[in-house]
Formats: C-alpha cells, sequence, structure tokens
C-alpha cells in the first residue's frame, strides 16, 4: 500500500479510536493496543480492515488527547454559535479534532490534504450537511492556523 493509503487508514482508525474512548471512556493505552492488536489489517465480522501506518495513528490519538483542551475551544469558536462542539454527535466530534490536531501540530502534511481527508472521512459516516460543515470548519482552521500556506500566490 502507498503511504498516503496508509495514512488515510490510520486518520480512520484514529477517528475511530477517538469515538470509542469518548462513548465508553476506556484508556488512550487500552484503546490504541486494541486498534493495533485487533482492529487495523484485520477482518472483522467479514469487514477488511486496511492496514495503516501505526506511528501515524498513534500520534493522531495520542496527539489530540493530549491537546484536546486547546482544540476543542479551537474547534467551538470555527463552529456556529447555535452549535457548540459539545453538542455535535460524538463521530463527528472525533474527526473534527482529529484534523484540527493535524492542522495545528502535523505541518508535514498539507492543510489542503487534512480537509479533503476529514472531508472524505466524513463522507463514510454520513451523506447529509455533516460532510460540508466538516470540510467548512477545518478549512476555517486551516485559514487561521496556516493562513501562509494558504495564501494566493
Amino acid at each position: 500500500m502507498a503511504r498516503g493509503e496508509l495514512r488515510t487508514s490510520a486518520r480512520l482508525a484514529a477517528v475511530q479510536a477517538l469515538y470509542q474512548m469518548d462513548i465508553v471512556s476506556k484508556d488512550i493505552g487500552d484503546v490504541i493496543a486494541e486498534f493495533e492488536a485487533h482492529w487495523i489489517g484485520r477482518e472483522i465480522d467479514g469487514v477488511e480492515m486496511k492496514p495503516a501506518e501505526s506511528a501515524f495513528f498513534r500520534s493522531l490519538v495520542e496527539g489530540v488527547v493530549s491537546r484536546q483542551r486547546n482544540i476543542d475551544p479551537m474547534i467551538d469558536e470555527a463552529l456556529s454559535n447555535s452549535w457548540p462542539l459539545k453538542r455535535i454527535e460524538a463521530v463527528l466530534r472525533a474527526i473534527l479534532r482529529a484534523g484540527c490536531f493535524e492542522l495545528l501540530i502535523r505541518t508535514d502534511v498539507p492543510a489542503k490534504v487534512v480537509i479533503r481527508e476529514y472531508g472524505d472521512l466524513a463522507a463514510a459516516f454520513y451523506d447529509g450537511d455533516e460532510i460540508g460543515m466538516v470540510s467548512a470548519v477545518l478549512d476555517g482552521l486551516a485559514h487561521r492556523l496556516r493562513s501562509g500556506e494558504l495564501a494566493a500566490p
């Protein structure tokens, strides 16, 4: 698999792990170990989970958890005033948190790639306005966090 595909799979696994931690309040170490041992690159109930770049997966999950106190207010500010992050469904929260973390810290990944990847992830879970909302929030964050990268030539 190409590196981009491995990272796409790592993003999906990270969103699923963050969702699980949010819903079941599992320990980060337990969730990472569980995903690496039983999910990533395995077949679960007839569904093949693709291989993923493990280091990138861990970076996303650990990064979101360690910086959540900084990330959540940034997302709140980018969301509509009537829809704070705490009112957003858990999968969307996980997608937005992971995307915000990448924009904030993973400057090795171009902002446009981050926006596209998490928009595609949203489309894997939703078929409504959520996809556009994820793209709009991450685009707004990208312009704030990486304005030089997105500035017109």
